[in-house]
């Protein structure tokens, strides 16, 4: 469940129910099809039924393709052919010619439901022996001889609120998990889907905190939700979206929004990843670059391999010789081209960093990606704390409550400091911020306008008041 549906290469079909200890087998998707159709049905119906059935047997297939209805579960196969359970399916079977020209003729074509996504859960059945809710194969052929065409055949078995796609694309199939775990730093499209799907869960699951914003930053709103997520479900409390977490939440995202079944809530627009995938490169410029480079100077500080570098919000020439030389001290591949995998490498980096070293005064970096409205904690209450001080002599910043919630007087605190040196407004802690934050509360309470611990009713002079600003 990554995106728009495609049609796949290849299909992998398990010979026996789920825990069977049967063979797979793969074969090209329109083989996959054409079996199916051709051990289901009979060739000798009107094309009318048979392209209304394969229409419902390509739907099928794909819904459980696309919610990886068994592969988040952990098998290692998209479906399975015992019809207790899915489609027929005989291995090297013959496939009846009207069949094959039928299914290369619709292939690209499936059922949704309008208004969603995901190719629909066409269920269907015999029709004689066995009956259920959806289409009946044997139901078909009689309103085909009335001449009722394969969508109207498709509509008297599954409602007037469907629709077939056209021209799907197709592509390789592969697993939806990147590869690589998403923790805290980690950026993305595949972020915004999981925090989507989390938030989604967390309406059946209250104990699962909201996600404030599905921005696709890692946040620590995201961790924690994350956490309780891995809690309720007895998967390793770690915070991280491995393998294990990201096939969980696609099984039971899939399970609460009921996308197997003919009463779908469905998959919209909405539903899926909006943002554009966060890749930096050569000539890029604006806050990201400004932020990919802060990180860089942290990790230049401490590794002699990767040369400094100014930070200016432009993606030069200095910031790609920098990024390269962090890929090979990281031994990724050395493009100079910033994606996830060098995102996530750096922050980590950073991370470590962070996690040991203090700035002036004694101050620890920032040791998450970022702080906005709706977080809390120690962190929260740190920030807070600063403002407070940087109050003092900055009348335009408001002092914030100090009590470890980021809310909306946080937000005006931080908003106003933003505003006062120079940076973008938008009320969110990320790494430059709170640099700023930390360098401005270090120059106040340890130089010339250090005010804690002066003598009772002491003023700054005139003078002092003006160099102090």
């Amino acid at each position: 469940m990554t995106g728009i549906p495609y049609i796949p290469e290849t299909f992998t079909v398990h010979l026996g129910t789920p825990d069977s200890p049967a063979e797979n087998v793969t074969v090209s998707f329109p083989d996959y099809i054409k079996n199916v159709a051709s051990s289901e049905v009979y060739p000798t119906w009107p094309e009318s039924a048979l392209r209304a059935n394969i229409y419902a047997q390509i739907s099928f297939a794909l819904n459980r393709f696309y919610t990886e209805w068994y592969r988040s579960r952990g098998y290692d196969f998209d479906i399975t052919n015992s019809t207790a359970f899915d489609q027929a399916f005989v291995n090297n079977r013959v496939i009846y010619d009207n069949i094959s020209e039928i299914v290369d003729d619709i292939l690209g074509s499936y059922i949704r439901e309008q208004g969603t996504i995901q190719p629909f859960f066409a269920q269907y059945c015999n029709g004689t022996t066995v009956t259920c809710d959806g289409l009946s194969q044997w139901g078909t052929v009689p309103l085909a001889e009335q001449g009722l065409g394969p969508f109207d055949i498709l509509t008297r078995f599954y409602g007037n609120d469907i629709e077939l796609v056209q021209d799907a694309p197709v592509r390789a199939g592969s697993p939806s998990y990147p590869g690589i775990p998403l923790a805290l730093g980690s950026t993305g499209a595949d972020v915004q889907l999981k925090q989507i799907q989390l938030n989604r869960i967390s309406q059946n699951y209250p104990a699962i905190p909201k996600i404030p914003v599905t921005d696709g930053l890692f946040d620590m709103a995201t961790e924690r939700a994350v956490r309780a997520y891995q809690r309720i479900f007895n998967l390793t409390e770690d915070g991280v979206i491995g393998n294990a977490t990201w096939n969980s939440l696609s099984y039971i995202y899939a399970a609460v929004k009921r996308l197997a079944d003919l009463n779908s809530e469905g998959i919209t627009l909405a539903d899926l990843p909006q943002q554009r995938p966060q890749i930096l490169t050569l000539g890029d410029s604006g806050d990201e670059v400004r932020i990919l480079q802060y990180y860089l100077a942290v990790v230049a500080e401490f590794y002699n391999d990767v040369p400094q570098l100014t930070i200016n919000g432009q993606y030069d020439t200095a910031t790609e010789n920098t990024v390269r030389a962090f890929q090979r001290v990281a031994g990724l591949p050395e493009d100079g081209i910033v994606g996830l995998q060098t995102w996530t490498a750096l922050y980590r980096a950073y991370r470590g960093i962070a996690a040991t070293v203090s700035l002036p005064g004694g101050e620890r970096l920032l040791g998450t990606f970022v702080l906005r409205q709706g977080d809390s904690g120690e962190e929260v209450r740190r920030l807070q704390e600063y403002l407070e001080t940087i109050a003092t002599v900055y009348p335009a910043v408001p002092a914030p409550a100090v009590d470890g919630v980021f809310g909306p007087r946080t937000k005006e605190a931080v908003t106003a400091f933003q505003r006062q040196f120079g940076l973008d407004p938008d009320g969110v802690v990320d790494a430059l911020t709170f640099l700023q934050i930390v360098t401005t509360y270090t120059d106040i309470t340890e130089g010339e306008e250090r005010r804690v611990g002066q003598e009772p009713g002491y003023t700054l002079t005139a003078r002092e008041e003006e160099e102090a600003l």
